[in-house]
């Protein structure tokens, strides 16, 4: 997307909101550069290797526009590494620049109301379904959703139908890294009293079906469907919260599907500590083979969130393997009036069987992130984590582990509105 056609879309906005009695305009940045430093992240450090640095950028510009019945939202972004294009190049050599959302909704009543285009979906904890903003890309549904609310009670159904191209012939859908489907839907269902929750969610996916004699002939699609459920429970001083899901259908073409998630955590906030213990459990193949897949994988959420922020599961990998048991505690302190240190520590485990008996215990990681505003709209991050690999991590990644193996980032985030306007007619 050119810039021209960025600009095309403002005038746009501008020409609906002054045709309108009564609406709302509001235009806002969201700039944040990190540096990172990488000696480890997402997979053991090979021998004789040189760590990574870079820069990265997200500069992203969102419009929003509400009249009575109507919301329309159009998020544009450029996300790139700086460097990446040549000095006084006069294109965008890296192609980086995207329509990360840009959807409409329109509602019925005040209770219901119907959201369709590219939009962010998020739920909960965010385990399943969420908006990964730790990417700088962040994360995307083309989808169209029935959305209802009334009196703590919300209801969606969503769905999606996914092409590479508008085509004449054939339905063929190659694109499928990363889970990426051809066709979804889903319902949730949520009820809230007071300061407590729970959900119902139900997703069923679809995935392009390959056969012929070299895997390349579209033969229709296999499902893949996620049920499960959410809740949270404050008790006095400690707030309970955790989550259930199974999954079925067919893991690919061929393979039958029996996989599940379970997590618990328990937070307690003193004056100026919270304290939080948790346990997530999902399911996994022994590496010997099954008659099933049962390996689960928590879909379109975001996994950075979950599992140790060095990624070295659920985030691009670790899919159909041993899956995982992780025992965490974490503790955030607030340093000051707009700063607190986060440290976490998370104890990790093969939940399947490895090859030769091997341990199942694969490694501890230690995080630690400190965040400070510095002003409105503008705070800064620092990060630091450590892997302690085991020899089964070694086994399990395919590279050494007796390797150092750790993480460092700091992030600034600019986020301010730079225009609003009501827009009202009848009182002029």
């Amino acid at each position: 997307m050119r810039l021209k056609n960025s600009i095309s879309i403002l005038l746009l906005f501008i020409v609906i909101f002054s045709t309108q009695t009564q609406a709302q305009l509001s235009v806002d940045a969201d700039l944040r550069t990190r540096f990172e430093y990488r000696h480890g992240f997402n997979n053991l450090f090979p021998d004789n290797a040189e760590p990574a640095a870079f820069v990265a950028q997200r500069s992203r510009l969102n419009i929003g526009y509400q009249a009575e019945k109507l919301k329309l939202f159009v998020s544009l972004q450029d996300v790139s590494t700086w460097g990446d294009t040549r000095q006084i190049l006069p294109i965008d050599g890296n192609d980086s620049f995207s329509l990360f959302q840009a959807w409409g909704q329109l509602f019925v009543n005040e209770n219901l109301s119907v959201k369709v285009g590219r939009q962010v979906i998020s739920y909960d904890d965010q385990r399943i379904f969420g908006g990964l903003d730790w990417a700088m890309q962040g994360r995307f549904h083309d989808a169209a959703i029935i959305k209802y609310k009334k009196e703590g009670l919300m209801a969606d159904i969503g769905g999606a139908f996914s092409q590479e191209n508008q085509s004449n012939e054939g339905n063929d859908f190659s694109i499928q890294g990363f889970f990426t489907y051809k066709a979804m839907q889903y319902g949730y269902l949520k009820k809230s009293w007071g300061n407590s929750s729970a959900s119902l969610l139900f997703l069923n996916t679809g995935f392009q079906k390959y056969t012929g004699t070299n895997n390349d002939e579209p033969d229709g699609v296999f499902y893949r469907q996620t049920a499960g459920s959410y809740f949270t429970l404050p008790i006095k001083k400690i707030k309970l919260s955790g989550s259930a899901y199974y999954q079925f259908g067919k893991a690919d073409a061929v393979t039958d599907l029996s996989a599940y998630q379970l997590s618990l955590e328990g937070t307690y906030k003193s004056e100026k500590v919270l304290y939080g213990l948790g346990v997530e459990v999902l399911s996994g193949t022994d590496q010997a083979g099954d008659d099933k897949n049962k390996s689960f994988f928590p879909l379109y959420g975001t996994n950075h969130k979950f599992n140790g922020f060095m990624d070295y599961f659920y985030v691009g990998n670790h899919a159909n393997n041993v899956g995982l048991n992780d025992f965490y505690a974490k503790m955030i302190f607030t340093t000051g009036k707009k700063s607190n240190l986060l440290l976490k520590g998370h104890y990790f485990m093969a939940n399947a069987d490895l090859l030769g008996d091997e341990d199942k215990y694969l490694g501890t990681e230690i995080d630690v992130v400190f965040n400070q505003k510095l002003m409105k709209n503008v705070k800064l991050n620092i990060g630091y984590s450590h892997m302690f690999a085991s020899e089964s991590m070694g086994i399990l990644k395919g590279r050494p582990d007796d390797n150092i193996n750790n993480w460092g980032w700091v992030q600034l985030v600019i986020n301010p509105n730079l225009f609003k306007a009501n827009f009202n007619k009848g009182n002029q």
